[in-house]
């Protein structure tokens, strides 16, 4: 079964170049974070939005080539699996113009029900429009 896939292009600017001329180690969980975020607004359903928010739980991150100012990259997401109660895995990658991976990182998030204030399990409905076919 194929995942929809959200991509979202980011460009290196110089406050995310660290001393040795490449982008920071932090700016790429920024950058997954952001991409993610991105995804779950542009797919989710308007209450699903209002009544719940997702939360990092892990991160574990590849770095596999650098990313100088200046340089593109093209941060693609799809979801793993089905969630395991309030948790969902996360998939993520940053391609650059030539094809080659960056980054690529597998994160989980857990679901929080904004009105109780606590973690739930994930339902149905808000999981669906991110799982493909």
């Amino acid at each position: 079964m194929t995942r929809p896939v959200f991509e979202k292009r980011i460009t290196a600017r110089p406050e995310h170049i660290d001393e040795l001329g490449h982008v920071n180690n932090a700016v790429w969980v920024q950058w997954i974070q952001d991409v993610a975020l991105s995804h779950w607004y542009s797919v989710a359903d308007a209450t699903h939005q209002d009544d719940y928010i997702w939360v990092v739980v892990r991160h574990e991150i590849d770095y596999l080539r650098a990313v100088t100012e200046g340089e593109t990259v093209t941060g693609r997401t799809w979801v793993g699996e089905a969630p395991k109660g309030a948790r969902f895995d996360r998939h993520m990658e940053f391609v650059g113009d030539d094809g080659k991976v960056r980054v690529k990182a597998v994160t989980t998030w857990a679901i929080i029900d904004k009105a109780a204030g606590r973690p739930i399990r994930v339902p149905a409905e808000v999981v669906a429009p991110f799982m493909g076919d």
